[in-house]
């Protein structure tokens, strides 16, 4: 975890099934899981890092406004993931149950990117800079 000064951003993923998906997680990215806490309710909130980047999973609570993509019938965010191989960390993920949207290629905006929905519904852009594109200098 970062120093208590660090600003940084913590997505909490709403979703049904945290169990699962803190699974797929560790399957498609490699995730690790940092921690994990049960509410009375049986509700699970777990945190996990991709490398250097943390991210947390929570099972959908419609009283309190945490409604899945499941739920909602779409998402409103997409979740970029730069990595150094996105090819193959696209596949991994789609060998792992994401379903493929777009494929990872050379964009003209200055990434090589492709886009992914995984299991509950949530979109990842799983990409990196291109090398020698005039966005990236």
């Amino acid at each position: 975890m970062h120093g208590e000064s660090a600003t940084r951003i913590l997505p909490m993923l709403s979703l049904r099934d945290a169990a699962r998906a803190v699974d797929f997680y560790h399957r498609a990215f490699g995730a690790k899981e940092l921690s994990r806490v049960t509410t009375p309710e049986g509700r699970i909130v777990a945190l996990l890092a991709i490398e250097d980047a943390e991210f947390g999973v929570v099972d959908e609570a419609p009283a309190v406004g945490n409604f899945s993509p499941d739920t909602l019938g779409g998402t409103s965010v997409r979740i970029s993931l730069y990595v150094a191989d996105p090819d193959a960390v696209a596949q991994q993920a789609v060998d792992a149950g994401a379903e493929l949207i777009f494929p990872v290629e050379d964009q003209p905006y200055g990434l090589r990117q492709g886009r992914l929905r995984d299991p509950f519904g949530h979109h990842w852009l799983i990409g990196r800079p291109l090398v020698d594109s005039p966005s990236t200098a």
